[in-house]
């Protein structure tokens, strides 16, 4: 699940080698913290929201299979 947010993001930023994922597990939970440079926040989050909502709903479809919720924080 950690290369599937990697990967996405990577194909949306200017500065790919600046893109960074933590991953922190908790019992019912796993949040993915993502980390890009400054000027690519914009083209992470989209206008109103909207690649980071549909970026946030590929990662809930993936996430049906380990039976666990799914948290993208943008960082």
């Amino acid at each position: 699940m950690k290369e599937l947010v990697e990967t996405i993001a990577k194909a949306l930023v200017d500065h790919p080698e600046e893109v960074r994922v933590n991953v922190v597990a908790g019992e019912k939970a796993v949040v993915y913290e993502l980390s890009v440079h400054p000027s690519d926040m914009g083209k992470i989050i989209g206008k109103q929201g909207r690649i980071a909502k549909s970026f946030r709903t590929v990662l809930s479809a993936a996430a049906v299979k380990e039976k666990k919720r799914v948290i993208l924080e943008i960082i």
